[in-house]
């Protein structure tokens, strides 16, 4: 093959020059790909996991510049049947009907009632009203339980056996502890709904004078639990298998201190919860310290009907025959988020992957 070479010009056969053309353009697309994983892995490592757009979880430190707004008006508040609740308006904060009412009423003292210019008796004339929110620490206070004991005066002086009753006291939350449903109720809600660690809970009861160790109230949650929650959670599960659609997932969990395994490994959380068809939801929770398929299926015994879940292995296989496993949308949708956070920022609106997104 003659090729003809000048300084500007080179040239090629029809087979080469579509050979070099092809190669160009999967060189183009090899770049392209390698481009969106770099975009993605980007996003993986430094980008927020979450697959909106805006997020309502604020900031631990800047929550309250991030949520004020100053020139937004203060609500007021109402008088409904001798109470207050707030005015209707656009604000989102709301008073409960039945809060109670504490007034204080400011008067002038008995040697200022006088009039500073004619020295007669002054009179009210009018009245200036303030209304403000008023919250109060939680009270802590000691129950002390008397049930008394009766006898017979007349068996006592006639009969040989003397009947003796008891007032009926009721059984204590946890046997021989000090311990009432309220505190175990405040402890749990503030640990498990509110994310006070019990360290944090023993310090601000230490703040207020009172010395309640963490050992003491883990055991008022350990033993409280066993006694009163294992039933109704078991309880719970059998409701839960009775229904035909359900919803299962699981997630990683760090335990510091597990017999036979060290604090870097990983343990699971498995969650089982009721379909939209329910009455009333139930959400379970259930620790295992591995991830295996049988997990799921020891859970999941006696259940029939349709699991929706992702991917995972263990969802597909060991459960049984009745068990149909659906696959999640969420996850789907996922992939569109991926493809999204791939393309340049310019291509993104009106692509294809948007659209699969929402």
């Amino acid at each position: 093959m003659n090729h003809n070479i000048s300084d500007e010009t080179i040239m090629v056969s029809r087979a080469e020059y579509e050979s070099l053309k092809a190669q160009l353009a999967e060189l183009s697309q090899q770049n392209k790909w390698l481009m969106e994983q770099m975009r993605l892995s980007k996003h993986r490592q430094f980008g927020a996991s979450s697959e909106k757009s805006e997020y309502d979880q604020p900031n631990l430190f800047n929550e309250a510049e991030a949520s004020a707004d100053e020139k937004a008006p203060e609500p007021e508040l109402a008088v409904v049947e001798k109470h207050y609740r707030k005015k209707a308006s656009e604000s989102k904060d709301r008073l409960p009907p039945d809060l109670p009412v504490e007034v204080i009423e400011h008067v002038l003292p008995e040697d200022k009632q006088d009039c500073p210019q004619c020295g007669e008796k002054l009179h009210v004339i009018g009245k200036d009203v303030r209304e403000t929110l008023k919250i109060i620490p939680a009270k802590v206070v000691i129950v002390k339980e008397i049930s008394y004991v009766y006898g017979c005066r007349n068996c006592e002086k006639n009969e040989i056996n003397v009947p003796i009753i008891k007032a009926p006291m009721p059984n204590p939350v946890i046997k021989g502890s000090f311990a009432s449903p309220e505190a175990v109720a405040h402890l749990i809600t503030q640990k498990f709904v509110s994310g006070t660690p019990l360290y944090r809970q023993e310090q601000e009861f230490t703040r207020n004078g009172i010395i309640l160790s963490r050992q003491t109230m883990s055991n008022w949650l350990l033993k409280s639990t066993e006694d009163w929650l294992e039933p109704i959670y078991n309880r719970l599960h059998e409701k839960l298998v009775g229904h035909e659609v359900l919803f299962a997932d699981e997630t990683t969990l760090q335990v510091l201190h597990e017999p036979g395994k060290t604090a870097q490994s990983k343990s699971y959380i498995w969650l089982y919860r009721t379909g939209g068809d329910a009455k009333t939801a139930i959400v379970l929770y259930e620790y295992q310290p591995d991830r295996r398929a049988k997990r799921p299926a020891e859970f999941l015994k006696g259940f029939k009907g349709y699991l929706h879940t992702d991917g995972y292995a263990a969802y597909h296989t060991g459960l049984g025959e009745g068990v149909v496993v659906v696959g999640c949308f969420a996850h789907c949708r996922r992939k569109f988020d991926e493809a999204l956070k791939c393309l340049p920022e310019n291509e993104r609106q009106g692509s294809l992957a948007l659209q699969g997104k929402r």
